[in-house]
């Protein structure tokens, strides 16, 4: 397996998986006894599965630089949002940047609720990990 196949595992998964889903609380009036729950996402297994892979690979491969994932975004000219890093044109990134791409939105999730779901949803983890395999 390739350095990076830990990761690139996920590739096909994604493609026939479902990420997760907004859960919202239909059920409860917002009374006192009943109070409304937050949304929230639920994620499904293969996310869970994939974020846990990504901190391993990252632990692994410390040359990556994943603590300083903001750094690397910017030099690539890349902002630590979504539609930066959306906009990104992984074609011209190295495996550092795309590495950085990935620990930056899940991160992201801690700031944000749905924010991964979001990348997953738009094809962007899919993306970023269909170069980690061009790149190898």
């Amino acid at each position: 397996m390739n350095k990076f196949g830990f990761l690139t595992k996920y590739i096909p998964m994604i493609q026939s998986d479902n990420s997760g889903e907004w859960i919202v609380d239909k059920e409860n009036d917002g009374t006192p006894e009943h109070p409304i729950q937050m949304p929230f996402v639920g994620y499904s297994r293969m996310v869970d599965s994939f974020q846990e892979d990504l901190y391993k690979f990252c632990d692994e491969h410390p040359e990556y630089e994943h603590t300083r994932y903001g750094e690397t975004l910017e030099k690539n000219n890349t902002e630590w949002s979504t539609e930066s890093m959306q906009a990104a044109d992984v074609s011209k990134l190295d495996a550092k940047c795309v590495i950085a791409l990935l620990i930056g939105a899940v991160r992201a999730e801690r700031f944000c609720d749905g924010a991964l779901l979001n990348f997953f949803e738009s094809g962007c983890i899919l993306k970023w990990l269909e170069r980690l395999n061009n790149i190898e």
